[in-house]
């Protein structure tokens, strides 16, 4: 595994020139450029309820989603994503896809759970965040941070 400072792409920007040579000195213009322009933007983990409703609950997803956009963090909502190719209603599949979640879960910097209704999935989730120690915000059915 690389370590950050090892790594030669940063958000999409190459440490190295068109040659192939490490540029310090242009990434970190570019990288100065891309921040004053998009700012720095967490990746925060999207917990909502899936299964049940789940017409209203990927609706919900989206809604929340895109409360997170508007609140300048990048949204990581993977039950808007695995369903599409894995099956919910698959035990094998679900624990893949939760698998998936976990790893995914590890990259974020928070996780932020709907509490309109908490699901079994996401409980584990809320669980895995502690372990992990990332913060955990809850938000309720009009996306206003609630604390308990």
């Amino acid at each position: 595994m690389t370590s950050p400072a090892m790594s030669t792409v940063e958000f999409g920007i190459s440490k190295k020139n068109a040659e192939g040579y490490l540029d310090p000195t242009s990434f970190k213009a570019l990288q100065s450029v891309q921040r004053t322009e998009f700012g720095y933007r967490p990746l925060v983990y999207i917990c909502s309820p899936y299964s049940g409703d789940v017409e209203s609950n990927v609706e919900l997803a989206r809604e929340f989603s895109a409360f997170a956009v508007g609140q300048r963090v990048i949204p990581l909502t993977p039950h808007l994503l695995y369903p599409q190719f894995l099956n919910d209603d698959d035990p094998d599949q679900r624990e893949l896809a939760m698998f998936f979640n976990r790893v995914l879960l590890a990259k974020c910097e928070a996780l932020w759970a709907y509490v309109g209704h908490v699901s079994h999935g996401m409980r584990a989730e809320i669980e895995w965040a502690r372990e992990l120690e990332l913060p955990i915000h809850y938000f309720n059915a009009d996306f206003q941070e609630v604390t308990f």
